[in-house]
């Protein structure tokens, strides 16, 4: 067997190129690197990260990462050499030139487990190697010989996943009403024994048991808004009347985030609430959207052919995962969030089902869907832990009409606005008409895959019942108007085929002859303008593709009436199975009626009356100057309208909470962005201010010699204020090409002074695995945009300084100006901008201890938004020199403190400290 150490590693960093062979490690130019990994595999850690660091992205070798997805997976992993060492307890290296040998003893520690018995992950092991090394991974000529044939075939995974099984529907939850004395004594026993003191938490928690009471007006939840400064422990706050409710009432509360590092976060929490992981795993289920989770009918078709090259090998270590995966979960999930950026442009999304092409019962393993198992095991859990969007539609229009949210906590509470008006809102756009298309129609001409049209889905109904099916070739027929494969090249070139082509063309020519007014034509971005005064083509072209959409929506009606009259008066031949399949197929009916009424409602206000309610714009989306769809998009005005009539009013019980929910602004906002202005009662209130000492461990810095525009001085400033701090810094930024440019001229000077420097938008990583590298490295610091603003934990030893490239204004939309000028104009945009100060500035103080800096290159801050800031946080407007020996200073403090904090922390009782968020 070939021995590890006999194998060349090279490790590349913006800091220099190492390569470890025949036991010697040297630096290397780029050129001598490229060749040397050319001629023979090399050990190396996340191959696309190296080739991007040698200009070489097509880069392959032997990625320890892949071997590890092998190994292991589905445990976590931070992919840096540090993290690896971490996980195999290794020695971490002590300068980046030892990293190489790094790699060949880490390689060598993972393939002696491969013949260990005490391997966890070995089944199916020996049967995926093979698959591996007729597909000619790389590492299967070292794995294959080390796995020892088991005495009896290995069952494919498809034959091992569990089944779930149906359940009756759960009854109504009692009517109860919480004691407040066992609410908090249910906190206590959270928080565990010796917890320090935190009065805000337990007021939290007896105002968030209110929400729990039985209803007492019609069209009215037991509203309650509720802002806990950071540090106040929310979580375990809600949590307390939450549980103690679900137990005794024998019902479900839905605590909904925005973001998946708090929906992780919280599935760590609920082993407070049920300390053994298996009675754990059925009390509390985590639910996200149908595209997050594996489909196991297109993982099937992959790994039968269906992918080939680079793409296959994903699907196998994907399949390996699947066996030992908890929930199938595979964005967010413990699916190595890095695993998929191995393979680049042979990524995951093929293997999700995110083109609403499920077939139901219809799928042959229907019975171990990850979904159907997650949607199943909800309606008898204690807690659901899911997001914004899903609660909205499956409040709205879900198909689990039993399962519809009653008891809803919504954390991250401040972004419940944007959550709404993302569900509400509808476009319609050239890719969203052809996927329309493809649900109803099939695979056209050549293409291939296991995507099925209506005709196929639906062929024993065909059979059985004449009406339907003519109703489904009718269908068909009319489906034939809808944009076809290479809409766009038809499009551009001014030849559509058909009445929704030639709308999308009439869309573009309005959109480019308005533009060139802008000079947004050359910027090579996205471009919109406002649906107003549209010119006699746009209006034809908008009354051809209606009449088109007209007929088509109209056999898709009498398809769901035949489905619904055959599950009333069942024939024969509907079992189970096909009782289920048909069931689904008409909420998907229902569920593209909905948007083609949308649709039809959108294109009858071209050249009529506009509609108050809401707003509509033409778009072409483009990506550096490259066009990937046209559309015609509407907006509700105030999407928290729709929130509170599909949402709010059919609840018995609703906690809105977040650290930022006023957003800096006054409770008028808050109840006006929640819906709660729209209910008849409106909401009660609770406020509490964080613990936090921010006046003693916290400072505002705003620079003022910082001349906007110059990317030169922005990109200094940014350097040496991470110098400074010594990394810890996370970099926001409003323009992702200035992050580029930034990152550009400051990455490879800080990684010579042994700061390392990640960002968006330019590592080929993603962004939860960036945070983890962020989180892991306190000498590490991050680049990124607004994802970052907002929802991102990371303990003060990493995080030191927070640096904002400027004010963060607000983007200058069709939609912004239309809520601008019904929102009050200034006061509107001020209430914004105050928001995410407020979100980014949040990130900085975590923990008590705690302690850093919050910069702002802009001298133009205006001093009325600095009531985003916590009362009594110093302020200051300094040159950059003078920020740079602040930074500097509270950097030291906050390493003196750290071995202080430390031993405060050990000292705690065996419960472990809570989750500030």
């Amino acid at each position: 067997m070939i021995d590890p150490a006999d194998l060349p590693a090279l490790h590349a960093s913006h800091g220099g190129i190492w390569l470890r062979d025949s036991g010697r490690t040297q630096g290397l130019a780029k050129g001598r690197a490229i060749a040397r990994a050319a001629e023979t595999p090399v050990l190396l850690l996340n191959a696309p990260l190296t080739g991007q660091r040698l200009g070489y992205p097509e880069l392959n070798g032997l990625d320890l990462l892949e071997l590890w997805a092998f190994l292991h997976p589905a445990r976590f992993l931070v992919p840096t050499p540090k993290g690896l060492a971490a996980a195999l307890n290794l020695a971490v290296p002590a300068s980046e030139g030892d990293i190489p040998g790094l790699l060949q003893q880490a390689a060598q520690v993972m393939l002696d487990r491969l013949g260990s018995t005490d391997w966890t992950e070995r089944e199916g092991g020996w049967t995926a190697a093979q698959s591996l090394h007729r597909l000619r991974w790389t590492w299967a000529p070292l794995v294959a010989p080390r796995i020892a044939k088991p005495k009896e075939a290995e069952r494919w995974l498809f034959s091992k996943l569990p089944e779930w099984e149906e359940a009756q529907p759960r009854p109504a939850p009692r009517t109860i009403a919480l004691d407040e004395g066992q609410v908090l004594a249910r906190l206590d026993a959270l928080t565990g024994a010796g917890a320090e003191p935190r009065p805000g938490q337990r007021a939290y928690a007896a105002a968030a048991s209110a929400a729990f009471l039985p209803r007492r007006h019609r069209d009215q939840p037991n509203m309650l808004l509720a802002e806990a400064g950071t540090g106040i422990g929310k979580t375990l706050g809600y949590l307390a009347p939450a549980s103690l409710w679900a137990g005794q009432a024998q019902g479900t509360v839905w605590v909904s985030t925005y973001t998946k590092a708090l929906q992780r976060q919280l599935d760590r929490e609920s082993l407070r609430l049920f300390p053994d992981p298996a009675i754990a795993a059925k009390r509390v289920v985590v639910r996200k959207g149908r595209e997050n989770y594996l489909c196991l009918l297109n993982l099937e078709d992959a790994l039968q052919g269906g992918f080939t090259g680079r793409a296959a090998i994903l699907a196998q270590l994907v399949a390996r995962w699947a066996a030992f995966s908890k929930d199938g979960d595979m964005v967010g999930g413990d699916l190595p969030g890095w695993l998929p950026t191995l393979f680049r442009r042979n990524g995951s999304t093929a293997l999700t089902d995110r083109r609403g092409e499920c077939i139901y019962a219809g799928c042959p393993h229907y019975r171990k869907c990850f979904i159907e198992r997650s949607s199943r095991a909800s309606a008898d859990a204690d807690i659901v832990i899911a997001n914004h969007a899903l609660v909205m539609i499956n409040a709205a229009r879900g198909r689990e009409t039993g399962q519809r949210p009653q008891r809803i906590i919504f954390d991250e509470g401040h972004h419940l606005f944007d959550a709404a008006d993302s569900t509400f809102s509808v476009a319609l756009s050239g890719q969203e008409a052809i996927e329309l298309r493809r649900w109803i129609m099939g695979p056209e001409g050549g293409s291939r895959g296991r995507r099925r049209g209506l005709a196929a889905r639906l062929s024993d109904l065909a059979s059985y019942d004449e009406e339907g099916g003519q109703a489904i070739r009718a269908a068909i027929d009319a489906a034939q108007a809808l944009p076809a494969d290479e809409w766009l090249k038809r499009v551009v070139a001014g030849e559509p085929f058909g009445g929704l082509e030639a709308l999308l063309t009439a869309v573009r020519a309005t959109v480019y002859a308005r533009a060139a007014d802008t000079g947004e034509a050359d910027a090579g971005y996205g471009m919109e303008t406002e649906l107003a005064e549209p010119d006699g083509a746009l209006v034809e072209a908008a009354q051809e593709a209606a009449l088109a959409l007209d007929a088509l929506i109209k056999p898709l009606v009498r398809l769901g009436r035949r489905l619904e009259a055959v599950i009333e008066d069942a024939p024969d031949w509907l079992d189970s199975a096909a009782r289920a399949r048909i069931e689904g197929a008409v909420a998907s009916l229902g569920w593209r009626r909905d948007l083609i009424a949308a649709w039809l409602a959108l294109l009858t206000r071209i050249g009529g009356p506009a509609d108050p309610d809401y707003v509509d714009w033409l778009a072409v989306d483009r990506i550096e100057g490259r066009e990937f769809d046209i559309g015609i998009h509407r907006h509700w005005l105030d999407p928290s309208r729709p929130l509170a009539e599909a949402v709010l009013k059919p609840a018995q019980g609703v906690i809105v909470t977040s650290a930022t929910l006023k957003g800096g602004g006054e409770w008028s906002n808050a109840e006006g962005r929640s819906g709660a202005v729209h209910l008849p009662h409106g909401a009660e209130r609770f406020e509490a201010a964080s613990p936090f000492d921010y006046p003693g461990r916290a400072e505002v810095l705003i620079v003022t010699d910082i001349k906007r525009g110059d990317i030169a001085g922005l990109s200094g400033a940014y350097g040496r204020l991470i110098e400074a701090a010594s990394g810890g810094t996370l970099g926001l930024f409003t323009a992702i090409r200035r992050l580029r440019g930034v990152h550009a001229r400051i990455a490879d000077r800080l990684a010579r002074a042994g700061l390392p420097l990640y960002a968006q938008h330019v590592d080929p990583i993603d962004t939860g695995t960036l945070v983890d590298i962020f989180r892991d490295d306190p000498r590490a610091s991050l680049l990124g945009t607004d994802a970052l603003r907002d929802g991102v934990d990371v303990p003060g030893h990493s995080l030191r300084l927070v640096v904002m490239e400027g004010v963060p204004w607000s983007k200058p939309t069709v939609l912004h100006a239309a809520r601008r000028l019904a929102g009050g104009g200034n006061a509107y945009d001020d209430r914004l901008i105050r928001a995410r100060l407020a979100q980014a500035f949040g990130r900085l103080i975590r923990r008590a201890e705690d302690r850093g800096s919050f910069v702002i290159l802009s001298a133009a801050m205006p001093s009325r938004l600095l009531s985003a800031f916590p009362p009594g946080t110093p302020i200051r407007r300094l040159t950059l020199d003078e920020a740079i020996l602040a930074v500097n200073a509270s950097a030291r403090a906050q390493t003196l403190g750290e071995a202080a904090a430390l031993g405060h922390q050990g000292a705690e009782s065996g419960m472990p400290p809570q989750e500030t968020e």
